[in-house]
């Protein structure tokens, strides 16, 4: 116990074992959808050729290591797998709309992998990220914050599209709905009773109380799991990425394809760092170096595997949130994942309906950091708010941080202090508006 204690710095980071272990199952519990929503959505929910148990065991598989990976080399509690957005990309985007195969759209994930390892293994990223003013930083945090609460009430329709309007109020007689707030007063009550690993006895409690009803015939709560049928195989996807490269790169069309997968991987992942370490001290530039080095790697082992853009996932904060704080936490959310091939039946107990609390405390929490914000400085007040906005409305990280640097850069040019700002986030604002176009464009 002594040695692990040693290797992850559990005591200097204020943790124990007990508490690490807590919070990887919490994490794991927060994002085990996606190794059932990965598969529908790259396969164009049917509408793709792509066998989807192959996806099931390349999601598992790839989400398990590289969740170990990074708890093993940068020793921090953040999750990985299959991000959502990119695989909508993958499916949606590359393969139904631009025309390109399943194959030659992993190639555009794995070529997107290689170039963002060089971007973190030379160290421009950290480049980068330093260039971006610490109010920016603080503002990316708390539109996560908010974006994640966001998702987490829309999931279960206590706000849905509206009728001459956006959104608007869901129908609050919906079971789903009523789990959800149930689980969102519990977890509220567990934190004023200071509660440490609240966040994940709010999930259990909310679980339990779900199964229990739906024993009762009420529908889309959690069900009792049943073991039939036999393991997928990875025999269908395995190394198909690199039968699709030459296809892929021979033409413009399949350069932005890997083009758009880096760019949101890059901003992404950054985002959910910034967030993610915010919450804890004595976290190192060289832990967060390690940190993007173990998630581009995932995306080139999970494109070999057969699954699209492999990410750190801001599900990782319900994990933080009941107390984790170091790689321990990771390891046992990866073998978790990776034991999850066989016990893949027990997930049908984590709903929407029991993930929604959690996502929404969370936010509660992250969005703590919109009062660091520095609001009396006009261009800070400007981009922080417009980051914010952006990335709610548009129901994407990357587009929130991109509109947020281009009105950081825009403000300060009209405000003759041109010069303040780094040349490396004029770069980046090139980067965000070449994407833009191109998106556009396709």
């Amino acid at each position: 116990m002594e040695r692990i204690k040693k290797f992850f710095k559990i005591e200097e980071r204020g943790s124990s074992i007990k508490v690490e272990l807590i919070g990887g199952l919490t994490t794991f519990l927060t994002m085990a959808y996606i190794l059932f929503v990965n598969p529908a959505i790259m396969s164009g929910y049917g509408g793709i050729p792509i066998d989807g148990g192959a996806i099931f065991l390349a999601t598992a598989l790839t989400a398990g290591l590289a969740t170990i990976a990074m708890g093993l080399f940068a020793k921090l509690p953040i999750a990985l797998a299959p991000g959502m957005g990119l695989n909508a990309f993958f499916a949606f985007t590359v393969v139904m709309g631009m025309g390109y195969s399943w194959e030659e759209a992993l190639a555009a994930v794995l070529v997107s992998g290689i170039l963002y390892l060089i971007i973190s293994v030379t160290g421009l990223r950290a480049k980068v990220v330093a260039a971006i003013p610490q109010s920016l930083k603080y503002a990316i945090g708390a539109g996560i914050g908010f974006f994640i609460a966001y998702i987490g009430l829309v999931n279960v329709g206590i706000i849905e599209q509206g009728v001459g309007t956006p959104t608007t109020l869901g129908d609050l007689s919906n079971p789903v709905a009523l789990l959800a707030l149930f689980g969102i007063v519990l977890t509220i009550a567990l934190l004023a009773f200071k509660v440490r690993a609240a966040v994940f006895f709010g999930l259990v409690g909310t679980a339990i109380v779900g199964l229990i009803v739906g024993l009762f015939g009420v529908a889309n709560m959690p069900a009792l799991p049943s073991f039939t049928g036999a393991l997928p195989s990875l025999a269908p996807t395995f190394g198909k990425a690199f039968t699709g490269i030459a296809g892929l790169l021979s033409s413009a069309g399949g350069w932005f394809a890997v083009f758009a997968f880096l760019f949101v991987d890059f901003f992404d992942t950054s985002g959910t760092l910034m967030a993610v370490t915010g919450q804890m001290e004595n976290v190192t530039e060289e832990d967060l170096q390690k940190a993007n080095i173990v998630d581009s790697s995932a995306t080139v082992v999970g494109a070999v595997l057969g699954t699209s853009t492999t990410t750190s996932y801001i599900e990782s904060l319900s994990g933080v949130g009941a107390g984790a704080r170091t790689g321990l936490a990771s390891v046992f959310t990866g073998f978790l994942f990776i034991l999850s091939i066989f016990l893949a039946p027990l997930l049908s107990l984590v709903t929407a309906g029991v993930t929604a609390a959690a996502m929404v405390i969370v936010g509660t929490m992250m969005a703590a950091s919109i009062g660091k914000i520095e609001w009396d400085k006009w261009p800070i007040a400007m981009a922080s708010f417009i980051t914010i906005l952006v990335m709610i409305l548009t129901y994407s990280i990357s587009d929130g941080i991109g509109f947020g640097f281009l009105t950081y850069i825009l403000v300060m040019l009209a405000s003759r202090r041109s010069k303040e700002v780094s040349p490396l986030l004029y770069g980046v604002g090139v980067f965000f508006i070449l994407y833009l176009v191109l998106m556009t464009i396709m």
